[in-house]
Formats: structure tokens, sequence, C-alpha cells
């Protein structure tokens, strides 16, 4: 008998020990990262956050945290923050620490100066995905109403604006229809180009939970064979890009064997007779050496899909970062309409959001339009901001400005002079990134304003602003079920880092246009936005904050306390005739595809442990061991023939740059393609292509063409 411990003393010597939480008090807060809108606790200790925890009774996640909310706190903690103004003469020269009045007045002083010289377009103004609701729409007010420029947009552009642009065409607004708590009423998930299991574990709980109480079809269409592929019914492997050809045949086949919702199609949309007259075209046979998925497969996914009773469709950046995105979207859109499956339990097309704000900044940033959903075209829509803003309405444009990624090029041009970033670091996350850092450069003058004074984009800039992080600050997030989570603050900022609230006051001041931001506080802001929501689509009025710290969130539009758990469940849209519309799509391959030269498709994405470019993660120690430097996965069929094995270095070569990696020889992607994260600094975006969706401006990630070749290291 195999004795493991001589006495019970050396058994109480070699437990594991669990520190009893060293919190003398906590704070509760909504996740900083992802748009599941998770609900944390951070624990305080002598004013410094030492722990976190999942909100027990949460709605959302129900006490569960991922690994990068485990480790939150963290990021507060975190090297490298940035705690005083920064300056220098040019991006050459050392920054030097200067004071915030000389920061924004020398900050003011150029953006007065490019607009004066060259017109107010001739300044940018780039934000983000991750500041508060409240923040969004005090930065909306500073730049439409105060500085006058039209190039203003946020990065959401290259993660949720085909989400948008598409929810916008079928229904007339934006906003995702459904919620999680479909999950538990569905009977048949489409899963459309998401690694859920890495990207939203928390909704990957949610979804596994449901299955648990109650089994149902779990359809996963994704070029690679993730952890999600593996667990579901089917895995549909489907050539890079050509989604569009998938949903139109699924639509075939539905209408073919008459499963369409004939009474839901005749009350509540338009547009079918066109609709069916495409999708005639897009039998499964003609679909299946497109896509690469077998016509018979097709025909069994669309059977599951319209005999369900409820079905749901779920997709992230598989769908919406491809030239046909917005397509994808809409299609999505109509294979829901055409079985009904649009505003009941269970039935619902869900986009997962990227940032934790990204619903925030397309709610009231004015990036796209003016706050409350409302649009420049709109004469009306500008009247009513102008008067509540107390602002001459010609002050305003008359159509939507340039998007993030046309911003950049007009830099390249010599047509935009200045740049304002704001919580975003296009110097990592643009594709084609040797043109970003030229056009950086190109720039009379560049300000940054981040929680992190190391984030690459600063290495171009002149003025480095330090803003306060999530939990440093009270605010509201909005998540991808569209529920309104209150962020309290539970420690203070570093050094004299500001809130991005009190900043966009102090700028205000600084360009005499205080008056529209007469108060740095997020209650001011809130009761503002509040009032201007009121009877729109994002209507916020019914809310406060001290209901949604109460409930854990609440999902607008919420005229009341009570919320709304789903969008057109009357069946009423936001068009002119209240009605859906079905829109008819032809396919045109524009992709890069593989070729003699380039042989390989490139499909990048995230891992788990880290977040975007890292900005975060990579200061964290606990989720960068894990994950410290970028890997290809490549076939084994392909590495045999290359002569590659596991932890080889290889260059990876696209037609617009390189990159060197290891490789990680693996059965999780197809001979031909590759995959490689994208949150690593002169990375992946080094390759990808910068190919733009004609509707929503947002950048073909997925799809590039590279080569492979050893590389000997001397």
């Amino acid at each position: 008998m195999l004795t493991l411990f001589k006495s019970n003393a050396d058994r109480q010597a070699r437990k594991v020990k669990v520190r009893r939480n060293p919190a003398d008090r906590w704070a509760k807060t909504i996740c900083g990262y992802c748009s599941t809108g998770c609900g944390i606790e951070v624990g305080v200790k002598d004013g410094r956050a030492v722990s976190v925890r999942g909100t027990k009774d949460h709605p959302v996640n129900q006490g569960k945290l991922c690994l990068k909310g485990i480790w939150e706190f963290e990021a507060i903690n975190a090297p490298n923050r940035g705690t005083h103004p920064l300056m220098r003469d040019d991006p050459i020269t050392p920054y030097r620490r200067v004071s915030w009045d000389a920061a924004l007045t020398r900050t003011a002083t150029e953006f007065r100066r490019i607009m004066g010289t060259y017109g107010r377009d001739a300044l940018a103004v780039v934000s983000t995905g991750q500041i508060y609701t409240e923040e969004f729409y005090a930065l909306g007010k500073l730049v439409r109403g105060g500085l006058g420029t039209n190039n203003y947009d946020g990065n959401t552009t290259l993660c949720m604006a085909s989400a948008v642009s598409g929810y916008k065409r079928s229904f007339g607004s934006d906003g995702p229809p459904g919620c999680y708590d479909d999950f538990d009423a569905t009977e048949c998930l489409l899963a459309f180009g998401s690694n859920l299991v890495e990207c939203h574990p928390v909704i990957y709980y949610r979804l596994k939970t449901a299955l648990e109480r109650r089994r149902f079809p779990v359809v996963v269409i994704d070029p690679r064979v993730t952890v999600f592929a593996q667990n579901a019914d089917i895995h549909l492997a489907i050539n890079p890009g050509t989604d569009l050809v998938l949903l139109n045949a699924l639509a075939h086949v539905v209408l073919e064997e008459r499963l369409a919702n004939r009474e839901y199609i005749e009350n509540y949309t338009n547009g079918f007779d066109a609709f069916v007259e495409t999708v005639t075209q897009y039998s499964p046979e003609y679909a299946e050496p497109i896509t690469g998925i077998p016509a018979s497969t097709i025909r069994n996914v669309a059977r599951i899909y319209g005999r369900a009773n409820a079905a749901m469709s779920i997709w992230t950046m598989g769908i919406n970062q491809s030239v046909h995105g917005s397509d994808g979207v809409v299609a999505i859109n109509n294979l829901a309409l055409l079985t009904g499956n649009i505003g009941k339990p269970g039935g619902t097309s869900l986009s997962i959001t990227g940032q934790c704000n990204a619903m925030g900044t397309r709610e009231f940033s004015s990036c796209s339009g003016l706050p409350g959903y409302r649009q420049l075209e709109n004469q009306e829509h500008r009247a009513e901001i102008a008067k509540y803003w107390g602002v001459d309405e010609s002050f305003f444009p008359t159509k939507l400005g340039k998007t993030m990624t046309d911003i950049f090029p007009d830099i390249e041009a010599g047509k935009v002079k200045g740049l304002w970033l704001i919580a975003t670091n296009p110097a990592t996350s643009m594709p084609d990134t040797h043109r970003i850092a030229k056009s950086l450069s190109n720039l009379e003058f560049l300000v940054v304003q981040d929680v992190f004074e190391n984030v690459d984009s600063a290495e171009y800039a002149n003025v480095f602003l330090p803003a306060a992080m999530w939990a440093e600050k009270t605010g509201t997030f909005t998540n991808s079920e569209r529920r309104v989570g209150l962020v309290r603050k539970a420690v203070e900022p570093p050094g004299e880092a500001k809130s991005d609230l009190e900043i966009f006051s102090a700028m205000a001041e600084k360009l005499e246009v205080g008056h529209l931001l007469p108060s740095p506080t997020s209650e001011v802001m809130f009761e503002e936005l509040k009032t201007i929501s009121k009877g729109r689509p994002c209507d916020y009025s019914g809310l406060s904050y001290d209901a949604l710290e109460r409930e854990g969130g609440i999902q607008w539009p919420a005229p009341t306390e009570e919320g709304s758990p789903r969008l057109y469940a009357d069946g009423h849209f936001h068009t002119a005739d209240r009605k859906a519309r079905f829109i008819a799509l032809e396919f045109h391959d524009i992709n890069e595809r593989p070729d003699d030269e380039y042989p390989f498709w490139l499909n990048t994405g995230r891992v788990i442990e880290h977040w975007h470019t890292r900005t975060k993660t990579g200061q964290i120690g606990n989720l960068n061991k894990f994950s410290p430097i970028p890997y290809v996965e490549m076939n084994s069929i392909d590495a045999n023939q290359l002569g590659m094995t596991s932890l080889d270095s290889v260059r990876v070569i696209s037609r617009r740059g390189e990159m060197t990696v290891i490789v990680q020889v693996t059965e999780c992607v197809a001979p031909g393609m590759i995959f490689i994260p994208f949150h690593f600094a002169k990375g992946s975006n080094f390759m990808t292509l910068g190919l733009l969706d004609p509707y929503s401006r947002q950048p073909a990630y997925k799809q590039a063409a590279v080569k492979i070749e050893k590389f000997s290291v001397l």
C-alpha cells in the first residue's frame, strides 16, 4: 500500500491553502472587457484593488467569470499606467512631464490652428468602445457641437459596423433584437463565425446551461475547428468569405420545402418577391463548390432550422470582418424573417458585440449620427439636438462623415492633419499596419488619450493624456443584449490621471465651448441622455443608477424600470411602413484568394487569455504567461509538405507585409489555411487586407492570402 502522508501533521502541511480574501469592502461594477456584461465586484483594501469576484445573483453571469475577468483587478495595478500628462515638440524627441493645463492648452491651440488653416475636417477624432456611455455622450457633444469636424468615428468600425449596418438595412434601426434568455427557449441555434468558448466564455456557459436542461441542435459555421465547433452537433467548415452563399442556399431550401412562415411574411415584411427571385438561383448544389459544404448537409441544416418552432442565430467577427459583412448580417436577418424568428422567445438574430461598451457608442456617441439613433441626414433630428444643446443647427453636417477606415487614407493623402485618439490603438489594430504607421508619422499633431502610456500609438504622439480606467470612475456600459449596467467607482486613478469625462470637460473649457459640458459628473450626463433618448428606439428615460445597481442592469428600450428583453415583439419595425425588409443579395467574389505564389488562407482571431491589442492583458502576468508570443496554427499535412514541426520559427508573408512566428501543428485548421491570433504588435495585421465592406466600411481581416517560409536563426 502506497503511503502518501507519514502523519496527520504532514497531511495538513501539504494541503492546498486558499488565502482568505484580503478585501475590506466590495464595489459592484460591470466587467470592462467584452460585451457579455458580467457583474463583477472589486475587492478593495487600503484603497487598492486586490481581488474580484462574480456577482452571485447577477442576471447575466450568475457569479461566473472568465479568465480575463478573474484577473481584471491586476489591470488597475499593472505597470506602465499613465499617471501624468506628457508632451514633446515632435515624435522623435523624448516625452517630458507637464501640467494638465499645459497639455490641454497645447492640444486646444493645435486643434484651432489646424481647423483654422485647413478647415474643420482637417481634424479627426477616433474613439473607442471601452469608455462609459456618459463619456461617449459628452465626447459627441464636444465634437459635434463644439469642434464641428465631420471626421469622427470609433474603433467599433473595426468590429461591429457590419452588424450595425445590417440591422439598419433590415429593420430600420440598430439594436440586437434578442437576449441571452433566448437560449432557454430556442429549438435550434446557428452560430456563424463565433468562437464563443474563447471570445465570450460566459455566454457559452449560458448556452451550455440551457443545453443541460433541454437538448436542441447547435450548428457552428466556421472555417476553423474551434472548441465551440468540436462541441456542436454539426460543424460546417465553410470556405472563408462565402457565408452569404450558404445563407442564400439555406433560404432556398426553406422556401423549396415550404418551411417559410407565410403569415409572418405577409403581415410584417416587404421585399419578399425580389428576395425569392434571387435565392431561387442559390440551390445547395450551386453553393457546394463555393462554400465547400456538401449540398446534402446544407439541406439538413435548413430543415433543422426551418422546422424549429423557435430558432436563433448568433455571430461575431467571422461574419462582420469581411467585404460581405453587412450583406452577411442582412442574410441572417432574411433567414430569421423568412421563418418568423424575430421578436419571440428563442427566435432572434443576435450579434454578439465585441467591446464592453460598443453598444454605448452606437447609442449615444454621435459617431454615426446624433445621439439616440438620430440621423444627421434628418433635418428634424438635427433641429431637436441643436435646440437641446443650444447650438446653431447649421453647425451640424447634413450627412455622415468619414469612418475610421477612411480617415487613415485621408491622413496618408494629407487631407487630415490632426488626430485625437481615445482608448484605441490603430498602430496595432488596423489592417496593413505598415501603412498606418506611415500615416501617423505624417500628422502635424497627434494626441493619445489612454490608460497606459506605452500603448503602441503613443510612439507617434505629441501629447499623451493619462486617463482613468474601468472601476476608477462611475458610469454605465450596455452589453450585447441591450442591458445597461452600472460600474461604480472602486478606487482612485493613479497619479494625476483623470476620467475621460473630466478630460472632455476640461478640453471644452480650453476650446471655449465649456457651456456644452458644464459638469464633469456622470450623473449629470446620464440625466441628459435619459431626456434626449425618450421615445427613441434606445429609450433610457425610465432608468436610474439606483435601479441599475439593484437589478444588475436593465434592457432598453426602458421607458420604465422594467425594460424590454426583446425588440419587435409586436411586429413593428423602425422603417417608414413599420415593416421589416427582405433584401435580395447577390454574391460577388472580391476576396483575395490563395494562388500559386501565396497558397494559404490567413484567418485571424482572439485567444482566451488576451484582449484586443494586449494594452491591458499584456501587462498581466497570469494572462501573459499562458500566451506570451504569437503563433501560427498549421495543418499537419501542410507542415509535413513544408518540412516544418511544432515550435519551428517561420516567416509568414503577404503582399503587404510579413512576420516571424512559431508553428503550432494542429488539425484545428484545414489544409491550405492558417490561423494567427491578432493581439500582438507587429503581428498578423502587417499582413491583413485593407479591403472594406461597401456599406459598413469594416475591413476584411478574415480573408488574406499568404505564403510561409522556414526561418533560420543564425
